[in-house]
């Protein structure tokens, strides 16, 4: 029997940047143990990160080699553009300048914009036209805008940003108030930017409590909550936990990056929805072309927007914000590669 464990599919080539830091750190055992792509799926990983980390690399080579995964068809750690995305399926940005003390939301923006037009331009001239693409680094929505506006080639549904984390974020919080599993609760959105103005929307979420599907909003029972404290919390978790850690949400943002990737990878649950970063095709009057956090379906591989929810006044105001911060983000951005 022992022949069929060695039946794997021909390896997919996954490249992740920023692959000397603490989220790769977390994510690499996940991919290479077949949680994303499945237990039959054999990978070759790209690793790429900048010249001065090159050494910290290879000691996360050496453990790549020393868990001794079977799935693990070969290992590629790089600085160069050309040989990280060369032939890749699927494409995870893990890597952006951090925001520094004293630097302004522009100064950021500037030195992303200089990062992602260079690895979009790679991208779109190395990997695969099919490519999955994941973009994590933040501001990650308008990273993502970047870098496809510099693959052109690549179709623009190729293309997400992962709003996963906050998605994992709100169904943790409800659970934890309800003290189910958070399996229980399905159907949160996450409308809008990673940023503090997303909006954690739980308005059409369901609960399973002694079997029974029952709406978030009946079994909670306190409005008040669901519309102050909770929005703030999933808003602001990212902070917390670099106020408690000293260092940015790492383990949880792995698990969401595999969560993504798996549900766009394997599909997603029947009569189900999560929440991506996805470029907009005008979804509830949302500018076309911003990539925008969406509830979504995937079947096949294909990634489709939920449609023909219903938005009162008060959500309709929470995502109009939202989308304004995102078409700022997103002209100052253009402004900043004009300038380049």
């Amino acid at each position: 029997m022992s022949s069929s464990v060695q039946n794997f599919k021909d390896p997919i080539r996954v490249v992740i940047t920023g692959a000397a830091g603490q989220i790769a750190y977390s994510l690499i055992h996940q991919i290479c143990n077949g949680d994303v792509f499945g237990k039959d799926q054999s990978v070759i990983l790209h690793l790429l990160d900048i010249t001065p980390v090159m050494s910290v690399l290879q000691g996360v080579v050496m453990e790549i080699e020393d868990t001794s995964l079977p799935l693990v068809k070969g290992v590629i750690p790089t600085d160069n553009e050309e040989i990280a995305f060369k032939d890749v399926d699927v494409a995870l940005f893990v890597g952006a300048m951090p925001r520094k003390e004293g630097m302004e939301r522009k100064d950021l923006l500037n030195a992303n914009v200089k990062i992602f037009k260079s690895q979009g331009t790679a991208l779109d001239k190395f990997a695969k036209k099919n490519v999955k693409v994941l973009v994590v680094g933040n501001p990650a929505n308008t990273n993502c805008y970047i870098l496809a506006h510099y693959a052109p080639s690549i179709p623009r549904e190729n293309f997400t940003c992962l709003t996963r984390l906050d998605h994992n974020r709100a169904k943790a919080q409800i659970a934890a108030r309800l003290k189910v599993s958070p399996n229980a609760v399905k159907n949160v959105i996450i409308w809008g930017n990673h940023s503090s103005t997303q909006f954690p929307d739980v308005r059409s979420a369901t609960v399973s409590i002694n079997g029974k599907e029952t709406p978030v909003y009946e079994a909670i029972k306190d409005d008040h909550w669901l519309k102050n404290d909770f929005v703030s919390t999933v808003q602001k978790r990212g902070a917390a936990v670099i106020a408690a850690r000293k260092l940015s949400s790492a383990m949880s943002a792995a698990k969401a990056i595999c969560d993504h990737v798996r549900d766009w990878w394997q599909g997603t649950n029947d009569n189900e929805w999560v929440s991506m970063g996805v470029v907009s095709d005008g979804s509830y009057d949302i500018e076309k072309g911003l990539v925008f956090s969406y509830p979504v379906k995937i079947k096949n591989g294909t990634v489709s927007i939920v449609q023909s929810l219903k938005l009162d006044d008060w959500a309709r105001e929470m995502i109009d914000r939202t989308h304004k911060e995102l078409v700022e983000e997103k002209n100052d951005a253009l402004k900043a590669t004009n300038s380049e």
